[in-house]
This record gives C-alpha cells, structure tokens and sequence, in this order.
C-alpha cells in the first residue's frame, strides 16, 4: 500500500483578514450542505483509493475549521475511516484561530480522534493584530495555547508573520521570545507577502501602507532561523521548525513530493503523476458535486522533466534531496548537469551533504529562492 495525505478545506470564517488570499467565505447558510458535500465528493473517490493506498495524514485547512460545529469536522473523520484505509498512527491536523473555540468546544475537537493543532496566532503585538484585523488580542492567543495544552494535546503548532509595515526587530523578537515560552512543538514563521486582490494590496495601491523592502525581509528571516534553532527548534522546511519528532507530516508529504488528494472548494490534488483543482465558488462546487460526484476545474498530467523538476526543488526547500532515490525515480542527469553548482554551494556553506544527501543550511534556506533559480 502506498501512503496518501488527505487535505479537506473548510472556507469558512468569522470575517475576512486583510492580507488573505484563501478561498474564504463570512455567510454561514451553506455550512450543513458544504459537508454533505465533502462526504458525497469522499465517496466519489474512495472505492479506487482504498485499493491502492493508505492514509497517513488528514489536514483540514482554511478558512477556520474551528469555526464550525466539531460534529461536522467528526462526520467527515468517520466517514474517512469507513471507506478508506488510514494507518493507526494517523496525523489529523485542525487549523484554529484564537477567539473560535473555549475549552468546551476544545474537548469536542479532541473527541474527534484530531491530534494536532495548528493556531493562526500570527502576532503577539496589539499594533500588529489590529493591523492584520485578527479577532482576538495577545491574551487570547496566550490563553488558546494553554486551552489546548491542558485539554490534553501535545502537537500544537502555531503561525507567526514576519516582515509587517513598521516591525521592528525588537518587536520580532518580543514575538519569538514569547512563541518558545508556550507548550508548542511546531512554529511557522511566514513573511507577509502582498497578494492580489486582497484588502492589503488595494491598501498598498492606494498607499495607505507601505510595504518593507526585501533586504529587511531577509534580515528577519535570518533572526527567526537563528532564534528559533537557538531554542531547540530545527528548521526542516523554509518556513518550518519543530522540535525532534514534530515534524508535520502532511507538510512533509508535499515537500517529499507525494501523493495527496483535497476536497472541498478551491483544493488540490496530485495523484498518478497528474494534478487536478477544485471550483472556488461554494456553489459551483455544491453544484458540481451534486451532478457529477466531483468538483474538479481543470487538470494537468506532467511530463517526465517536470516531474523531476519538482521532485527536486520542493525535496531542496524542504527535508533535503535524497541523491540516491532521485537516481532511482529520474536517473543522474540533473545531479551531473548541476554537480559543478553544488560543490560550490557546499564550499560556500549553503548546503550540507554526504555521498547520497544534500541539504540547505540556516545560510542556505535564506538564499533558497536565488540559489534554486540557479539550478538547470
């Protein structure tokens, strides 16, 4: 059996935050018939994957999944279990915001059989939170962390956002301090980066806000990785540190390039050397479900050369690359085509490696961007 990550969206939120570019929704009506949904759009699936695969991680993303009932979140977790195969030792992943749930709604979660815990905390700072529109405050988010904790969870993880208009390095730090004094195993540390379409980008247009520039980005960046490993989490991702054994599985499964499948509005797949994505609108996705089984938009089945390609990049941004898997799967051309490169990364300190590994340093993953566009 092969092992398969399942990604679920869940698209609804309290309210709509400035900088976010996710398929979200604030009207609530639909939520019921969303997951009918979902479990019809499972079904459509199951019967070929249950012969082939085995499930390791569940992530429901969004959106606030903690925003809606966690009856809802458990009907779709016990229809996954009766139609699927799914490993003992399963990640079930649920993204929460601080202000969405209370130690009552905490314990639901927990019934639930979902283990791990993603908070969207992404600063510590009232400045910073009234800008970003969050709805909860520094208190709150503290608060949330221990609700978790106490009830019983020991993966918890929690989002940080670096680089907003004004920060200060001291602020930055202030954040990080704060982020390794909480029970969490798991930090990721994003740069805000300014999406079309988004509340920011028009604000940024109009300029009511201006961005900070990309030498400064990186000079927080390079605090964060150098903090955070100083205080016992490594970086095993670009944005990505945990403590030893807290690795996010479903993360790790992109960036090892396998096999996942998402349901629900705007969600993708990659199964069988071909990608495919759902409809973003609620309804064209209700719709489509209801008529065919499946809501995708559109698919692509990639050739042997971009196979390889994003094998190696996403391997590099994350884990590191395995040279001797990398042989077996695509064969020696790009390692041959590129050795002269990474010898001089690894001269340079970028990159660590033995005979069939290499992998980015702290120096490397702040240069991962240019030093990857290097590559051929």
């Amino acid at each position: 059996m092969q092992d398969l990550s399942l990604y679920i969206h869940i698209p609804f939120c309290d309210h709509k935050c400035i900088y976010c570019d996710f398929y979200s929704i604030i009207k609530h009506e639909n939520i019921n018939q969303y997951f009918n949904s979902l479990l019809t759009e499972l079904s459509f699936y199951s019967e070929n994957l249950k012969k082939k695969y085995v499930i390791k991680s569940i992530f429901f993303g969004g959106g606030t999944p903690s925003f809606v009932n966690p009856e809802l979140l458990n009907s779709v977790i016990t229809k996954i279990r009766e139609e699927l195969n799914v490993d003992d030792r399963v990640e079930i992943t649920m993204e929460t915001n601080p202000g969405t749930v209370d130690k009552n709604k905490i314990l639901l979660v927990k019934s639930t059989g979902i283990n791990r815990i993603s908070i969207g905390i992404q600063s510590f700072d009232e400045t910073e939170l009234k800008f970003l529109t969050r709805i909860h405050d520094r208190e709150t988010a503290i608060k949330t962390v221990y609700d978790f904790y106490e009830s019983g969870f020991e993966n918890i993880s929690i989002d940080l956002m670096f680089n907003l208009p004004g920060q200060t390095k001291s602020v930055w730090t202030s954040n990080l301090k704060q982020a390794v004094e909480l029970p969490v195993n798991h930090i990721s540390a994003y740069s805000l980066i300014l999406e079309k379409g988004t509340i920011l980008n028009k604000m940024v247009l109009d300029g009511k806000v201006k961005m900070q520039d990309e030498d400064y980005d990186a000079d927080l960046y390079e605090l964060a990785i150098q903090f955070l490993s100083d205080n016992g989490y490594r970086q095993y991702e670009v944005s990505n540190f945990s403590k030893k054994g807290f690795e996010c599985l479903h993360n790790l499964a992109y960036w090892r390039h396998k096999e996942y499948l998402g349901l629900g509005t705007s969600a993708h797949s990659f199964i069988n050397n071909k990608r495919w994505w759902n409809y973003s609108s609620l309804r064209m996705y209700m719709n489509s479900v209801a008529s065919k089984g499946y809501a995708v938009r559109s698919s692509e089945l990639l050739k042997p050369d971009e196979l390889r390609e994003e094998y190696v990049m996403l391997n590099l941004r994350g884990p590191g690359l395995n040279l001797k898997e990398l042989y077996v799967k695509y064969g020696n051309t790009w390692y041959e085509h590129n050795k002269k490169y990474i010898d001089k990364l690894f001269q340079s300190g970028f990159i660590i490696r033995n005979d069939n590994f290499i992998k980015f340093t702290s120096r490397g993953y702040a240069l991962c961007d240019e030093i990857l566009s290097n590559f051929h």
